[in-house]
């Protein structure tokens, strides 16, 4: 099973976009110009289409040929890339790119990729003309009191007709981003211009697309078709995941987003070089960079995020020259820092202990929470046969182990923002858990199944023990969780169901595919979906994901976000069950006692309550097709719950991670209730548990 991984969640958020790049670097600094239109297809792409479309009709689970189905499939997925909204182009564009719609398979089976240049240059073109419009209409006044509507529902959205059409579409959305900005306080002159910032923005940053991004777009348009996890990664994409499997990069060691032009710091790397620096903070804006002591600077402002990293990174101890702009401050002030290598350790697996409830003997609980975020696993160390090759089941088995040695009570695994990684690391880390017997099932694209059982005998951690789960908890996730389910294990606390992903990719590095060399040049690499992986019970996971023993309300329940929907996800099924022997350690009589008593414990909670009402008011939000410009109306309905502004805070939070270990708010705390309840049942003890 070497190579193969589960990709991280996708998601699909209603008008929501996040940039959110995490600085990193394994290549010395190189700099980049910005780019007019794209001509022309580069030297390599045919030969790298080649080799996709070549992989694709091998290798892909579902066996459907590359055909006039998957042509109208992947170029609608073009279109969606490039203007989600259908608000640049326009409808007889799109009605001429249609007539060839039929005909990207032959073109692709030829190695040609000049249709998505065509298209591309055209959107660059419409933008251009969008922005000019846009400059029109903020000088203009606008009358907020009219009772009028901005459809927000993308399947009732239409491509405008003609120019009048276009500008009354950006018209209406120019109100819809005015609102906006004066709910948050921004008005008058200072909402125009940064309204202005925005767009001439995303202008900029579009025409400085590279070919290799343009490649990476249209590739995946068409290979995601197939399904949702299926895509080609260009060079900087799979440099980026391979930083991310190992937990290890060189660079400053600070997170970045893009706002309105502006590259904002969003947080600092705990042990990286910017927190030894101790001058860069969160909020910071980044305006210039220069490499070396005398290096000279040069603007970004405006400069799409890559570029921005790509000039930030650097081999460790290099020096690289940020000009910075505080908040709350005008002054750009230069701040040298050192590259270095940094381990992201927020991004690996930490514990902690906490003391809780009261034992019949008067003394506390003791309960070990250890936050996973993924299933990382250094792929290219463990290839070169290293002994201590990054991996999750190591860091996790230390953390058991210490936990044993402290004497603690229960474990509370949390997997809530963990959306998977290496399936090895899932076989391994479940094995943590269960003495022997299958972890996991896998079916390849000739029907053939073949069983992965835990290797290693005994277990690291033998009491009681609470997984926690959530709707951004995907495929490695999955494995652990509907193993730890299947054998009676543990309990499973969280969302109704995980993120529904069972399905299994691999990595095939195109440069290795080309040229069967020794360190053969950077093409890329297609993660391209070879298998479907099953519980031991036969179940698949996939769009179902694993339901919860014990569900807890929480937005996240009703976010568009699994794997159900997604375009073209595969189907749900099953295969026949594995033999292995339950462990019995969650009772249905157990859980139905659980469940009792926490529903009493969150009838009685004012926090709950009002979560309650906010998931009602989010889903009557989710639910409507427009949004109302008339301002009183606008406010009214922010006042109560703005549902963009909740997603986008859950998917930071995704993202970006947390400083500490577990928030303790009320959420985590009737975990912790649950746990010491069900520690108590597995005592036999009457429930006594302090609520």
């Amino acid at each position: 099973m070497r190579g193969s991984i589960f990709s991280a969640k996708r998601l699909r958020v209603s008008s929501v976009v996040l940039a959110m790049v995490m600085v990193v670097a394994t290549l010395a600094a190189y700099l980049t110009t910005i780019a007019g239109p794209l001509e022309k297809p580069q030297a390599n792409d045919r030969q790298i289409t080649l080799v996709v479309v070549s992989l694709m009709r091998r290798d892909h689970l579902s066996k459907h040929k590359l055909d006039d189905e998957m042509s109208r499939r992947g170029l609608d997925q073009f279109l969606k890339s490039l203007d989600p909204l259908k608000v640049y182009f326009y409808q007889s564009d799109v009605d001429e790119f249609m007539a060839d719609r039929q005909e990207i398979d032959d073109m692709l089976k030829r190695g040609d990729i000049s249709f998505a240049y065509t298209i591309f240059n055209r959107f660059l073109q419409r933008v251009d003309e969008r922005v000019a419009m846009i400059d029109k209409l903020l000088s203009e006044e606008h009358d907020l009191t009219d009772d009028e509507e901005l459809v927000t529902d993308r399947d009732l959205l239409r491509y405008a007709k003609t120019p009048e059409e276009s500008r009354e579409r950006w018209r209406k959305r120019i109100e819809y981003d005015l609102l906006v900005l004066k709910s948050d306080e921004t008005v008058g002159e200072a909402a125009v211009e940064k309204l202005s910032r925005r767009y001439h923005s995303f202008d900029k940053r579009m025409h400085q697309f590279d070919s290799d991004e343009l490649l990476e777009m249209y590739l995946t348009s068409v290979t995601s078709s197939y399904d949702p996890h299926t895509t080609y990664m260009a060079p900087s994409s799979l440099e980026n995941f391979q930083i991310q499997m190992r937990l290890e990069l060189e660079g400053i060691g600070a997170a970045l987003r893009s706002a309105d032009g502006q590259t904002v710091v969003t947080k600092i790397i705990p042990g990286g070089a910017a927190e030894k620096n101790g001058k860069l903070k969160p909020e910071d804006k980044i305006v210039s960079v220069g490499e070396g002591d005398e290096g000279e600077m040069t603007d970004i402002v405006d400069m799409k995020l890559n570029d921005v990293v790509k000039r930030i990174r650097g081999q460790a101890g290099t020096v690289v020259k940020l000009g910075v702009i505080s908040e709350g401050t005008t002054e750009t002030k230069v701040y040298k820092i050192t590259r270095a290598k940094i381990e992201l350790k927020d991004s690996e697996a930490r514990g902690v202990i906490f003391e809780d409830g009261k034992k019949p003997d008067g003394s506390a609980y003791k309960v070990g929470v250890i936050d996973l975020p993924s299933f990382y696993m250094d792929m290219d160390g463990a290839r070169a046969g290293l002994a201590d090759f990054k991996s999750t089941t190591r860091d996790v088995r230390k953390l058991l182990d210490d936990f044993t040695a402290k004497h603690v009570d229960v474990v509370i695994l949390d997997l809530r923002r963990n959306g998977g990684g290496s399936l090895t690391e899932a076989i391994n880390l479940s094995g943590l858990f269960i003495d022997q017997g299958p972890m996991v099932q896998v079916k390849d694209s000739d029907g053939r199944v073949q069983k992965y059982d835990d290797l290693d005998r005994g277990m690291a951690w033998e009491g009681p023990l609470v997984v926690l789960t959530s709707k951004f908890s995907a495929s490695a996730s999955e494995i652990l969780a509907g193993a730890i389910q299947d054998y009676g294990r543990g309990l499973i606390v969280g969302d109704e169901s995980t993120h529904g992903k069972g399905t299994v990719q691999s990595l095939l590095d195109l440069g290795q595919q080309l040229f069967r060399i020794p360190n053969p040049p950077n093409l890329g690499a297609l993660k391209i979906t070879m298998q479907q992986f099953y519980r031991p019970s036969g179940d698949s996971t996939q769009q179902r994901g694993v339901l919860a023993d014990i569900s807890l309300p929480s937005v996240t329940n009703h976010m568009d976000v699994g794997e159900a929907d997604l375009d073209f996800a595969l189907a749900f099924d099953k295969v026949d069950p594995a033999e292995f022997t339950k462990l019995d350690r969650v009772q249905a009589n157990q859980v139905s006692e659980l469940k009792a008593r926490s529903v009493a414990r969150r009838a009685e909670s004012e926090d709950w309550a009002k979560l309650l009402r906010n998931i009602e008011r989010y889903r009557d939000q989710k639910q409507r097709k427009s949004v109302s410009l008339n301002e009183a109306k606008f406010n009214a309905q922010r006042a109560e719950l703005d549902a963009d502004k909740i997603e986008t805070e859950e998917l930071e939070e995704q993202i970006n991670g947390q400083e500490e270990i577990v928030k303790r708010d009320f959420y985590f705390e009737e975990v912790m209730r649950i746990a010491l309840d069900y520690v108590a049942l597995l005592q036999g003890q009457k429930l006594a548990i302090k609520n």
